[in-house]
């Protein structure tokens, strides 16, 4: 039996090769590997920044040094970040608007990803980012007329100083932890996203981050902020090739929600196993307003990523719903993080996480309800599916509450493919690798609800491409 989503085609070639291998392409601008002051200010001269940002990075490098990495979560003592380059900018990279200017390496990777395709289908605007550097970022010339920005951050830090320095790194601090400083020491190139008062953009609008480099990293800021009233659906992708050397991704994601306003944020993050994916997320939402996270975490080595909703405001909402993928030698600590500070704020979190091949997923969850939060509701579940006997899944909640009527749920389950399931498929014919496949698809399918149909189709191909072997 087929559904209308299995009737609906992934756009572009997602494939192995397509996602593991890498370009031959020529970098007009390379960072000596590791961390320097003389790096920082090199990548502060590329972009010919303001002072205040020389000076939030410089300062974001000292509180760097100051920090250790995490000793809880997955280890990261096989991550050498002095052996890491840490800015390239290939040749012809910049703020293009049509994609016969980007060059044709790599504006061919992005054609097998499908990204202009889905620009020309369904999205408002579109980014690109290759390794340190946005290379394309367009929008609609009708959402432009009312008023909407969508940018590169290197260009937006120039063209729109104002509201982007009252805002970077203000919802996510250098202080937070190492890895979001060092996040502030070096970042280049994200995505700047401005929605007036009263303007619903009902098209998604996406950003799609490739790495390139050997013992590259990545560290794009990702800056949004919606007016009262306004309503926007943001997507992000991402994938590395595999080299087989280490290589990372400390992105930063800072959402500012106004009152009665709508914002929903997807991702697909498909790294290599090389990518330690050490993201940063955090959306700060005011009254009656509402944040939806919707993402799927795949291929990385190691993954740590948390999405996190302030609600601030009274009557303010969050929704998390995460899939998260460990196959052989990946670890995947992901979860969701809800701080409730106005009265009557209520939040929800779905997360499924599958393990095979020894993997490992971790969900790891905060629910801290303050005591203004006079009237929260919460509810929490946790799902597991651990498809052999050498895999692992495991739940790590964190709840705190500081009024006496809050209501708090949390449910969690780990199982494994049922045996009268899959005999009743194979039963009918259905061989057994096929067998576990659509049962791993039943298992995620109310996530791929929550997508668009293509995107939905995306992460069926790259869950099939997991279940491969089997």
């Amino acid at each position: 039996m087929t559904t209308q989503q299995d009737d609906i085609k992934a756009f572009g070639d997602i494939s192995r090769s397509t996602l593991d291998t890498s370009d031959v392409v020529a970098y007009s601008e390379m960072a000596k590997m590791g961390l320097s002051d003389e790096l920082i200010r090199q990548i502060s001269a590329s972009g010919k920044e303001p002072e205040w940002m020389l000076e939030h990075r410089l300062k974001s490098l000292e509180i760097f040094r100051s920090m250790k990495k995490p000793t809880w979560g997955p280890s990261l003592e096989a991550l050498d970040l002095e052996s890491i380059y840490y800015f390239g900018k290939p040749e012809g990279a910049g703020d293009q608007k049509s994609w016969d200017d980007v060059p044709d390496a790599i504006k061919k990777t992005f054609d097998r990803l499908g990204i202009p395709e889905a620009e020309r289908k369904v999205l408002a605007g579109v980014g690109a980012q290759y390794d340190s550097e946005v290379v394309y970022h367009n929008l609609r010339e009708e959402l432009k007329a009312q008023g909407v920005i969508f940018e590169d951050m290197s260009v937006a830090i120039h063209e729109h100083e104002e509201v982007v320095r009252k805002h970077f790194m203000r919802a996510v601090p250098s202080t937070d932890h190492m890895f979001v400083a060092l996040h502030g020491a070096v970042w280049s190139g994200g995505t700047f996203l401005y929605i007036p008062k009263g303007v619903k953009v009902s098209d998604p609008l996406q950003a799609y981050f490739r790495m390139n480099m050997k013992a590259g990293g990545q560290f794009e800021h990702t800056l949004i902020i919606l007016e009262d009233e306004a309503e926007a659906h943001y997507i992000e992708g991402c994938s590395a090739p595999k080299y087989g050397t280490a290589s990372l991704h400390a992105g930063c994601v800072e959402i500012y929600v106004g009152k009665h306003a709508k914002m929903r944020y997807s991702s697909v993050e498909n790294w290599s196993i090389d990518t330690y994916n050490l993201n940063t997320k955090r959306a700060i939402v005011d009254s009656y307003g509402s944040i939806e996270w919707v993402g799927g975490n795949l291929g990385s080595g190691v993954t740590m990523l948390y999405p996190c909703s302030i609600l601030k405001g009274e009557e303010s909402k969050a929704l998390h719903f995460g899939i998260a993928f460990a196959n052989a030698g990946q670890q995947t600590d992901t979860g969701a993080k809800v701080i409730h500070i106005g009265r009557n704020t209520s939040s929800e979190v779905i997360s499924k996480s599958l393990s095979k091949n020894g993997g490992v997923s971790i969900y790891r969850g905060l629910v801290d309800i303050k005591k203004s939060a006079v009237g929260a509701v919460s509810k929490v579940d946790c799902d597991g599916l651990i498809l052999d006997s050498i895999s692992r899944s495991d739940t790590i909640p964190d709840i705190r509450v500081a009024t006496d009527d809050a209501l708090v749920a949390h449910e969690a389950s780990v199982g494994k493919i049922g045996e009268e399931e899959l005999f009743y498929l194979m039963s009918r014919g259905i061989p057994e690798d096929e067998a576990k496949t659509l049962i791993v698809r039943g298992f995620v399918s109310p996530l791929m609800k929550e997508l668009p149909l293509e995107y939905a189709a995306e992460m069926n191909v790259l869950i099939a491409m997991e279940m491969e072997g089997m």
